[in-house]
Order: structure tokens, then sequence, then C-alpha cells
């Protein structure tokens, strides 16, 4: 088959391949599933930042 005698390197690329299916369907379901909230310290954040902008 295809050149490959051992059966334990059929098994590596029949698990890389299902490994790489598993990735992509898991990405598709979990696709811009984000609970990012905006906290009191990322706003800190940002004015100090627009502060160090405007210094600079």
């Amino acid at each position: 088959m295809l050149g490959i005698e051992d059966k334990s390197v059929v098994l590596a690329y029949l698990l890389c391949i299902i490994s790489a299916l598993l990735c992509i369907v898991y990405g598709a379901l979990t696709w811009n599933k984000g609970d990012d909230s905006i906290e009191s310290e990322d706003l800190h954040w940002v004015e100090e930042e627009k502060k160090v902008e405007e210094d600079f």
C-alpha cells in the first residue's frame, strides 16, 4: 500500500490526518466564542496609553 511496509507508519499517518480533522472541527465549532469582558483595568490601561502617545 503506497510503498509503506510497516503498519505503524500507516497508523501514524492516519492519526495525523484524524488529528488535523479534529482540530478543524473544533476550530469551526468554537469560532468567535469569546467571553472577553471589558474590565476597569483594561479601561485604565487604554487611558494611560493615550496619555503616553500624546506625550510622545
